[in-house]
């Protein structure tokens, strides 16, 4: 069985954990910071136009769409909440009244588009829609 010399340094054992922190630091200034890695260039009014494919909803509704981070909320008329990443991917869910629904889709630049599912004023349906941000 072959042997090492093991050499113990008082400057090495100094010297270890300052290197071990300046990696630490080194690494955690490489990555976004939270607020980067939310923002992901999204923020902004969306304007988002909505068309029905399957259902008797009216189409070519327009509401604004605020991007605020990786949070997205009305930004004018009825309760919107959900969530983009930093990708670009996008999951929302309204409600006015007792309508609702709830879309996906990805966002990219100053466009987006998706689709969507619910219920409006009793009525379920479903479609697309697109999204440009002013």
């Amino acid at each position: 069985m072959a042997h090492f010399p093991v050499s113990f340094s008082p400057l090495s054992a100094i010297t270890r954990p300052r290197r071990l922190a300046l990696l630490a630091v080194l690494v955690t200034a490489a990555l976004p910071s939270t607020a980067d890695a939310r923002a992901g260039g999204y923020d902004g009014i969306w304007n988002v136009t909505f068309a029905t494919t399957r259902g008797t909803c009216s189409s070519g509704y327009s509401v604004p769409f605020t991007v605020t981070g990786s949070r997205v909320s009305s930004a004018g008329g009825g309760r919107v909440s959900g969530r983009v990443n930093r990708s670009g991917a996008v999951a929302v869910e309204v409600s006015v009244g007792a309508s609702h629904a709830h879309g996906g889709g990805r966002l990219a630049g100053v466009n987006g588009a998706g689709s969507w599912r619910g219920v409006i004023s009793g009525d379920q349906c479903s479609g697309t829609w697109q999204a440009t941000r002013n």
